[in-house]
């Protein structure tokens, strides 16, 4: 069985030695061992590297091995229930050859070489695609849920149909953000939202959109738990947040300019990578893929 390497810098000083070197170090290690050493490996899809594609991994936020079957956990909202924390079943693997062989349900078979990096980290290259993957391992208990949300928070927005506005805080002056009460994010180039005054407790799917524009997250500095959103209507009115993250179907938007605070409550949960009988619903774009997201980042000022 091939060996797992580990990609280590040496940095060598001496009579015989000046410069720095790269070297793959071989250690015994049974990949099976390595695959299945951690319940989840998060894809840390920001790092990848290559001009190829595999797109089960693109799609994936984390992926699993476990007895020959390979999970996925495609959404965001309800991760650590789906599967217990696993995900959906998403194809088989193998290690029997030396290298890791995947065989997904929808896009067919892969391989890949295996290189570990740190104690919790391995990179995973398809050399015939071109692409490498690095993946972070956790147990379940163990994983870093905050993080997930946080640092893919576009695509969380964007897993539900609408987010319905289910709390308005006494506090605060009257706005025109407060007759909106349904926001939509949709994965159409990105970045598009709708927005609708629209009763309360309207059907999903009978929202009439009201208005249209585009969206943009940013980081804030200092901050890990805490984003700001901004919405510029098409009408060019623009409007400004800070969004976190309550639990995996609400979240809470603070209008600054006004000092109100609101909640919103996903509402028609997209499972993504169903197939149609078993989605509840279906999206502008149901084979979503993830993109490198480079955000700019904000000084909280208020």
């Amino acid at each position: 069985m091939k060996s797992v390497k580990l990609l280590l810098i040496l940095f060598i000083t001496g009579a015989f030695f000046s410069s720095c070197t790269l070297e793959d170090i071989i250690f015994d290690e049974p990949l099976e061992e390595v695959m299945t050493e951690y319940d989840l490996w998060y894809v840390d899809y920001h790092r990848t590297t290559g001009s190829g594609d595999v797109p089960f991994l693109s799609k994936a936020f984390t992926i699993s091995f476990l007895n020959g079957s390979l999970y996925a956990n495609n959404n965001i909202a309800d991760i650590g229930i789906t599967g217990n924390g696993l995900g959906i079943k998403v194809g088989n693997y193998n290690t029997f050859n030396g290298f890791l062989e995947v065989f997904h349900g929808r896009d067919g078979g892969y391989d890949f070489d295996v290189f570990r990096i740190s104690a919790n980290e391995i990179k995973i290259t398809d050399t015939y695609n071109n692409v490498s993957y690095y993946l972070i391992g956790y147990q379940r208990h163990h994983f870093d849920y905050d993080k997930l949300f946080y640092e893919n928070i576009e695509y969380f927005l964007q897993e539900y149909i609408a987010w319905e506005k289910t709390a308005t805080s006494v506090a605060g002056t009257i706005n025109a953000f407060d007759e909106e009460n349904f926001l939509q994010f949709t994965p159409e180039n990105t970045t598009t939202f709708y927005a609708s005054k629209d009763s309360f407790g309207t059907n999903v799917d009978n929202i009439k959109w009201d208005f249209v524009g585009a969206y943009e997250v940013f980081d804030v500095q200092g901050y890990e738990n805490l984003k700001i959103l901004t919405l510029n209507y098409d009408n060019g009115d623009n409007e400004e947040f800070e969004l976190s993250v309550i639990n995996d179907s609400n979240i809470r938007l603070y209008h600054p300019r006004s000092k109100t605070t609101y909640e919103f409550a996903g509402r028609g949960f997209v499972q993504y990578l169903k197939s149609k009988e078993e989605q509840k619903h279906t999206v502008r774009n149901s084979g979503r893929k993830r993109t490198k997201i480079i955000r700019k980042t904000k000084v909280r000022t208020f």
